[in-house]
């Protein structure tokens, strides 16, 4: 009797692997360099969905692609005019921001993603932020982080692009980010999610590597693990430009 059960539900199990769709993605590249001149870079995200069986006569598929920077913990102030002075009088810890959020879509995000599965997955900029605690005093805590996604917005940190991802034959997909000047280093993580009628049908993760190098690498190395010798070095080099300066000036003087 057992066997005649499982017999069925195994075919169930193979029909439903074989009707499913998955991401195949490729980065244009996987590691960014910062250098001395560095002044940003694009990603190339580009893809195709990978099917056992032709194209499901359901809801329209739809690409989401994020890209995030470390996390990073931020602390967010309110400044209010006090007797004609405006100084910092509320402050709330947002417990992990990243360093750079990206989200493209295939349409409005609204369209492609319901609340629910943006909640289980965290897709939205404001659902990639993670800030649990507030201090007691602050009732509207939910100010300072919208607070922190205008700032970031404005210095092109934080983006949403909106029908940015190309779609064709709900197969065949591509999309550029462009990464600011002002990056911090470590690990970008790239999702793809395929959905279908709002939900998240697939997912497929990889990572950028952003990383200082040249000159950038080594002040940057001896800046945290020699301290002392960047600082002398520093000096030297600050006595040494007052010297040539003084010098250059004794020469057109004279």
């Amino acid at each position: 009797m057992m066997r005649m059960v499982l017999i069925p539900l195994l075919l169930c199990l193979s029909a439903l692997s074989a009707a499913a769709e998955q991401v195949v993605a490729g980065l244009s590249q996987n590691r960014v360099s910062i250098t001395t001149n560095f002044d940003g870079s694009e990603i190339l995200i580009f893809g195709a969905v990978k099917r056992e069986s032709p194209v499901p006569d359901a809801a329209e598929l739809d690409v989401i692609v994020t890209i995030e920077g470390p996390k990073r913990q931020v602390t967010v102030r309110r400044k209010s005019r006090v007797a004609g002075i405006w100084i910092n009088t509320d402050a709330v810890e947002v417990d992990a921001a990243p360093s750079f959020y990206a989200v493209a879509t295939t349409d409005p995000l609204g369209d492609v993603l319901s609340s629910t599965e943006d909640l289980r997955h965290s897709i939205s900029i404001p659902r990639a932020i993670r800030s649990v605690g507030a201090p007691a005093t602050i009732a509207d805590s939910e100010t300072f982080t919208e607070a922190l996604i205008r700032i970031r917005e404005k210095d092109d940190l934080y983006q949403l692009l909106e029908g940015a991802i190309t779609l064709r034959e709900q197969t065949l997909f591509n999309t550029s980010v462009a990464l600011p000047a002002n990056l911090t280093e470590g690990n970008y993580r790239v999702r793809i999610f395929l959905t279908r009628d709002r939900g998240v049908i697939d997912a497929y993760e990889t990572v950028i590597g952003v990383r200082k190098a040249g000159l950038e690498r080594w002040l940057f190395s001896l800046a945290h693990e020699q301290p002392l010798i960047y600082g002398l070095l520093s000096l030297v080099i600050a006595v040494g430009a007052g010297w040539a300066a003084s010098a250059v000036f004794r020469i057109l003087r004279s």
